[in-house]
């Protein structure tokens, strides 16, 4: 920086100031690269190392193009997007034919590079349980972002050693429990059943053995979790979605939800909240749309909360 420049320490914040005036208010100029003071106008230094790309872009459609830097790194997939592929078209880069005996090359190149993707146990376990992993969550409608999360996790699991005798189906399914209920988001053990085909007591083994090896401690799944999703399968509205979250929060203080299965006490307010709404929707009907609640637990679950809510309707 310019020998000029005055350098104020002030609790432990280095705050730079115009030599000319004495201003604070420095702003770097990009387009120009100078470094220059708003209030008078000063360049206090000039000729800035631009560390940008070289190309400029108007518009998405032209950085995306001009940009080589690649993809982003993903987890969900096996070489984590960063693989080399070598085609089967045995053409050069104009298009033309290659000589038979860099042919025999390419074949072997392409027979070590697949050979090389399956050199550890490691690899070829991802490469059936990515796969999975990706298929569930597509059945699932789990979001991008959980996705890679969770195969960031499957990958930890892997190095430590937490997937040997046991099903890849089932760690899988475990993971995406684990993960979904981290993030408030929680998927019921017999959604997972019926993704996977793994029995909800082996998911629920798995889940628990792999918190403890990595020292996880999940949240409690609670009602209020549920509601929102609960909602939109039924296709209710937001009035009726937020009347169910605050009978869910009012039951919460009074007790009446301890001890008592979060997805019947969502499914009941859910239903007390429609006959409040006029948005009204049968016990057999909600039961009938969403996994893992049954007609008898959605009504004694209502029950309960219109006694104790004092709610006569």
């Amino acid at each position: 920086m310019h020998e000029e420049i005055i350098s104020e320490k002030t609790g432990g914040d280095i705050s730079v100031l115009c030599p000319a005036c004495g201003g604070s208010n420095i702003r770097t100029d990009q387009v120009h690269g100078e470094i220059i003071c708003v209030k008078c106008g000063f360049v206090i230094e000039e000729g800035l190392f631009d560390f940008g790309p070289e190309w400029r872009g108007f518009n998405e459609e032209q950085r995306s193009k001009r940009a080589r830097t690649g993809g982003l790194v993903k987890y969900a997939k096996l070489n984590k997007g960063l693989t080399t592929e070598i085609d089967r078209y045995d053409r050069d880069i104009k298009g033309g034919s290659i000589r038979p005996e860099r042919k025999a090359q390419l074949y072997r190149l392409r027979k070590w590079q697949r050979r090389s993707r399956m050199s550890s146990s490691m690899q070829r376990n991802l490469s059936i349980a990515l796969p999975e992993l990706d298929r569930v969550c597509s059945y699932l409608n789990i979001p991008n972002n959980l996705k890679e999360e969770c195969a960031m996790w499957y990958r930890r699991a892997v190095k430590k050693g937490l997937v040997k005798g046991r099903s890849i189906e089932c760690v899988v399914a475990a993971i995406i429990y684990l993960i979904s209920r981290q993030h408030r988001l929680p998927k019921t053990l017999e959604e997972l059943e019926g993704a996977t085909g793994v029995k909800r007591k082996d998911i629920g083994r798995s889940y628990r053995f792999i918190c403890r090896k990595l020292s996880v401690k999940m949240p409690v799944a609670t009602a209020i979790d549920y509601v929102p999703r609960f909602a939109s399968e039924l296709g209710l509205s937001g009035a009726t979605e937020a009347k169910a979250i605050e009978i869910v929060e009012v039951a919460r203080r009074k007790g009446i939800t301890s001890g008592k299965g979060p997805t019947g006490v969502a499914a009941a307010a859910i239903y007390l909240a429609g006959k409040l709404t006029n948005d009204r929707h049968t016990q057999k009907n909600i039961a009938n749309k969403l996994t893992g609640v049954t007609e008898v637990t959605i009504r004694n679950r209502y029950d309960e909360l219109a006694r104790a809510l004092d709610i006569d309707i």
